[in-house]
């Protein structure tokens, strides 16, 4: 049986990364991560094209709860009109109607409120597996970094000196930013050098100042809470 949408962002985000690279260390890790990041982005895929359904069902029930409660109000008019044109007959017709709106407004209430649980829910789905693909993405570039340097150590008795002079830990540490700038490109993501990194340390910049934020904001409800105005 095929996993439900919540059961694969759960298996996905409560993996660890860094176990996960410890195990491919000896193997192929570029193949295991690439596999491991096409996972992670077709679950968004999956996740954002299910918050897109859940969003247009919240809004046609939302459009229908609005038209059945102005409908329910144009009722209660045309009660009292048929009353006072003594036609009973055309105010128990409408009655009638009433009743059958009234039993389908609390339907549609419970249809949007689920709905708008539903769309949060997603939301941190999409939110949980985006920082997950950070983390393996860190992960991994901080493996090829050991690599690079644990190689360096090894080497050091040779003088550490490269053929293009460069000390033989900032080449390896080049190359392996190199071979994790490849990876990414090859998933779809900007490499790490020229213009993409200045950009990428601007979003970088911004995230953090939004993470800031919420910390700032949750210690300012929490205070609230317990009446610590320090």
């Amino acid at each position: 049986m095929a996993d439900t949408l919540s059961a694969r962002v759960g298996r996905i985000v409560s993996g660890s990364a860094h176990a996960l690279i410890d195990t491919i260390e000896g193997a192929m890790p570029d193949a295991i991560v690439q596999q491991t990041l096409r996972e992670i982005d077709k679950a968004v895929d999956d996740v954002r094209a299910e918050l897109g359904r859940t969003i247009a069902g919240k809004h046609l029930a939302n459009k229908r709860l609005t038209e059945q409660s102005s409908r329910h109000e144009e009722l209660a008019g045309q009660i009292e009109l048929a009353l006072r044109e003594s036609r009973e007959d055309l105010a128990r017709a409408a009655v009638e109607h009433q009743l059958d709106v009234e039993a389908q407004v609390p339907v549609l209430e419970a249809t949007v409120a689920d709905a708008g649980k539903r769309e949060i829910e997603l939301e941190g789905y999409v939110a949980a597996l985006l920082a997950k693909r950070r983390e393996m993405e860190e992960a991994f570039q901080s493996m090829l970094l050991a690599r690079a340097r644990g190689a360096e150590d090894a080497g050091a008795a040779t003088g550490g000196v490269g053929s293009d002079g460069k000390p033989s830990v900032i080449r390896r540490v080049e190359n392996a930013t190199g071979a994790f700038d490849r990876l990414m490109a090859r998933e779809g993501a900007p490499p790490l050098g020229g213009v993409d990194r200045e950009q990428g340390a601007k979003l970088a910049e911004l995230d953090g100042l939004a993470r800031r934020n919420r910390v700032e904001e949750r210690l300012a409800a929490i205070k609230a809470r317990t009446g610590d105005k320090g």
